[in-house]
């Protein structure tokens, strides 16, 4: 197992703060060396701020590339890998606008856009504009890659570690931990003889690992007077069989991921996971990135993974959908009208979603991607079986939906 990442929460204010940049540069430097000295990797250490909208006001929300800017350059002077801008809100509808110029001119900042909240409901010119963020995205660079660093937000609140939905509502600076840990669950069960002994020993594994992060982690926030909002562990991905959700729903039983047996496979492991204890924050769900998981990455180019299948695997488990490589002529209304069920299934079952989409320029539905990324595993493009919703879900409306 590996941490993905450290994320440090701050507000880094508008002109930015440069002592508080250096503030966190300095936390997560110490706090790699002492999980590297531990035994664990550390992939990427990163920030996440206030929503940017937040931090600049609808009266300054034009300078939010020139803040992009800024935040890239202090944060590559500290040694941080990545910074995460927060969410564009429906209170200042012309930050949605603003993140494609703003992607465009850094390598390093991620941004997200807000659809849905329990309190606000599905706000349906939010859930609009993410599709015309990710379409714009999509055709920055020839490849689409752009949109890994955007997804749209269903009910997904502060403090989660996994980007691009990382962000804060505290001025208070505080950290938590992204781990990488589905080798755990294909360990656990590709050597167990029974699913209740592959429970209990994906269960054990995580608790075992979340005793040694949270003791470490516990002795950093007394150290630099932080609060820790707790472990993400959400199943993370990385290409390669041993840390595949794919290969892990193949070792409990389902004969191809996509196929069915699966559903009962992402259950298991989600609840698995819920058995476990410790100090959760952000999803701890399972991460089926299409594009990051050599298996489902597979099973998508053989066709038996679809965009259905990973959003009804959602109802169940995941952190919603992720990576998804998209034909490069999807629609605006196409778009639309998946964010809306994303959306809808977030507040229903009140559980945190995103979806980052990557429509490829030039390419339609089974296509092979051909991603040059390590953390890729390339694919086919998948088809999308959507079309225009009806009038009803059009204007500046809004949904409400009270959570089962």
């Amino acid at each position: 197992m590996k941490i993905r990442s450290i994320t440090y929460f701050f507000n880094p204010g508008w002109p930015i703060n440069q002592e508080k940049v250096a503030e966190a540069g300095k936390f997560l430097a110490q706090a790699k060396a002492a999980y590297t000295a531990e035994g664990y990797e550390v992939q990427t250490t990163r920030v996440a701020t206030v929503p940017f909208p937040v931090i600049l006001g609808e009266a300054l929300i034009g300078l939010t590339p020139r803040m992009t800017q800024k935040l890239s350059a202090a944060i590559k002077a500290q040694g941080i890998d990545y910074a995460a801008l927060g969410p564009a809100m429906p209170e200042v509808m012309e930050s949605y606008e603003l993140i494609p110029d703003a992607i465009l001119l850094s390598e390093n900042v991620f941004f997200s856009g807000e659809m849905a909240t329990p309190q606000k409901g599905i706000i349906f010119p939010a859930v609009r504009s993410c599709a015309e963020v990710i379409l714009r995205n999509a055709a920055l660079k020839p490849d689409g890659f752009a949109n890994l660093r955007f997804s749209a937000l269903a009910n997904v609140g502060p403090g989660g570690p996994f980007f691009p939905g990382a962000y804060t509502d505290s001025d208070a600076p505080s950290f938590s931990l992204a781990l990488e840990s589905a080798d755990l669950a294909v360990s656990a069960f590709g050597e167990a003889a029974s699913l209740d002994e592959g429970r209990r020993a994906f269960t054990a594994a995580v608790n075992a690992h979340a005793a040694r992060l949270t003791t470490l982690a516990n002795a950093l926030k007394y150290q630099f007077s932080l609060k820790f909002n707790g472990l993400d562990f959400s199943t993370a991905t990385f290409p390669g069989e041993t840390c595949s959700l794919g290969t892990a729903f193949e070792k409990i039983g389902a004969p191809k991921a996509g196929m069915h047996g699966s559903l009962t496979a992402a259950a298991l492991l989600t609840e698995s996971l819920d058995r476990a204890e410790y100090l959760r924050v952000g999803y701890n769900g399972l991460m089926m990135a299409a594009l990051e998981d050599s298996t489902l990455a597979a099973r998508a180019a053989e066709g038996a993974l679809t965009v259905k299948d990973l959003l009804l695997y959602s109802a169940v488990c995941g952190a919603g959908l992720d990576t998804l490589p998209l034909p490069g002529d999807v629609t605006l209304e196409a778009l639309t009208a998946l964010l809306m069920d994303v959306s809808a299934l977030a507040l229903r079952l009140n559980k945190p979603l995103t979806a980052r989409l990557m429509p490829i320029p030039g390419k339609k539905a089974g296509d092979e991607t051909n991603f040059d990324f390590p953390y890729f595993a390339n694919s086919r493009v998948l088809a999308l079986e959507s079309a225009a919703l009806g009038p009803l879900f059009g204007g500046e409306g809004r949904l409400t939906l009270k959570s089962r």
